[in-house]
């Protein structure tokens, strides 16, 4: 895990949520098969922006996009970009996206990393507020999360039907509900 003495208190919070959520959600309800490895050996960076605006948020993600290009998987495989002060309404976060996308080819990254979006309002389309699906891309705060697509493709290789995993997670989610999702990541 990341040190977390020289951040703020409440980006200390943020942290520590994050890896809450990574406990509680990714890994005990097994919504990503392939999280475990990096986790057990500290291979994922929390990174929480201090960014209040849409120009300082695309400053930290072009930081860590190159950050993560340029260390070794070995020592850190994936990134989860919090940004709790900017972009808390869902569409603007969504909106946002398309830009995150620009950079990783204005960086020649595609191909390389790619951005898998989390949020703590995220809504699949077509699908009500309270589905229970939601909550698989649903997060304490919104997120960028960093993949290099390597890693992406070694995991989904290792899969018999990758498809399967999205199915899986629904269910999984159907059957927690809302009041146990929301129960679930309080710490109940």
């Amino acid at each position: 895990m990341q040190s977390i003495q020289s951040a703020t208190k409440f980006e200390q919070q943020v942290q520590q949520d994050t890896w809450r959520w990574l406990e509680r959600v990714v890994l005990g309800l097994q919504l990503c098969p392939f999280a475990r490895q990096p986790w057990e050996s500290g291979r994922i960076r929390i990174q929480v922006s201090p960014a209040e605006s849409i120009t300082a948020l695309a400053e930290d993600l072009h930081a860590e996009l190159l950050r993560l290009d340029q260390a070794a998987p070995m020592e850190l495989e994936t990134t989860l970009l919090v940004h709790p002060a900017v972009l808390a309404d869902f569409l603007d976060f969504n909106d946002f996206l398309e830009i995150a996308d620009e950079m990783v080819a204005a960086l020649e990254l595609e191909g390389v990393v790619q951005i898998a979006s989390f949020h703590p309002q995220y809504r699949f389309a077509d699908t009500s507020a309270d589905d229970p699906a939601n909550c698989t891309n649903r997060t304490p705060y919104p997120t960028l999360h960093l993949l290099r697509e390597a890693s992406v493709e070694r995991a989904v290789a290792t899969m018999g039907a990758p498809e399967e995993i999205y199915q899986r997670n629904i269910e999984v989610l159907d059957e927690l509900g809302i009041d146990g999702w929301l129960r679930l990541l309080k710490g109940d």
